[in-house]
This record gives structure tokens, sequence and C-alpha cells, in this order.
């Protein structure tokens, strides 16, 4: 696989997630689908790392229960590497309101309210690179063969 195939996104498992006890679960679908886990920890995040990553949230009628709930117990940041991650992240997520998701994304799977929506995925490739810089140092991340990836890459 090219170098220029391969880009990074950062998936977060929500505090209801961490206390449901989905986080084998997830992970194993990004691991079954071949992408490459390069960034993991365990978080109890502060308000201010939230105020940053929600930054276009802060204001919002919203945001302070939002934010309530996100401090509300830890975080499992994850950073994920593979082609086309950020986009195939988000389908494997599903749409933002669990409603709207389909059976076999994991919020289709296993969330009912928006407020309680178990993950979180980067939009972009651009927000993807902001919100790995804010939950991981650079020394967090690591760099390691995939042994199978002749088997998922041409």
């Amino acid at each position: 696989m090219s170098q220029g195939n391969t880009e990074r996104t950062f998936i977060a498992i929500k505090p209801d997630g961490v206390a449901r006890g989905l986080i084998s679960q997830i992970l194993g679908r990004f691991e079954t689908k071949g992408y490459k886990l390069v960034g993991i920890k365990l978080v109890k995040p502060t308000e201010d790392l939230l105020n940053q990553h929600y930054a276009e949230h802060v204001g919002k009628p919203f945001f302070p229960k939002m934010l309530k709930y996100m401090l509300s117990g830890p975080i499992l940041a994850t950073c994920w590497e593979g082609k086309d991650v950020v986009k195939q992240g988000r389908a494997i997520l599903g749409a933002t309101n669990p409603l709207n998701s389909a059976p076999g994304t994991i919020r289709g799977d296993f969330a009912i309210d928006m407020g309680r929506n178990v993950c979180h995925g980067s939009d972009s490739v651009e927000s993807a690179q902001r919100e790995i810089k804010l939950w991981f140092k650079d020394e967090e991340l690591v760099d390691y063969p995939l042994s199978g990836l002749s088997w998922i890459y041409e």
C-alpha cells in the first residue's frame, strides 16, 4: 500500500460505551475491517480538552448537557490508520442520531438516543488531524507493520 493512500482518524468511545462494556466490540469492528490501531488510551478528559475538541459547539444550547455527559466518565481515545479511514470510520459508526443509523453500524446496533450515541468519529481528514493532536502526543502514536496487509490491500 502506498503512503499516499494512508490517512488517520480519531475515534472515541464515549463514557456510555465504556460504562456499558462495549470497548472490545467497537475496536473489533475496526480491526476486522482491516484498519490499524496506532494509538489508544483511556482518558478522563478535562473541560478544557472538551472545549477545544467541540469548539464549534461551545455556546450552543445543547453544549452544557453534552459537556456534562462527556465529563461523566472515562473516554477511550483511539487513532486508526488505513485507506479512506475517515469516511469509512464514520460509516462503521453510523449516523450521529442512532435512530437514523442502519443495523450493522455501531450506533445502529448499540444506541437509541443521540445524547448517548456511544462513539465519536472525525468527520474530515482535517478534523482528524486536529483531533488526533488534541488527544495524543506524537510519541503516543506508533507505527508497526500490520501482518495481514497483503490480504487487505492489493
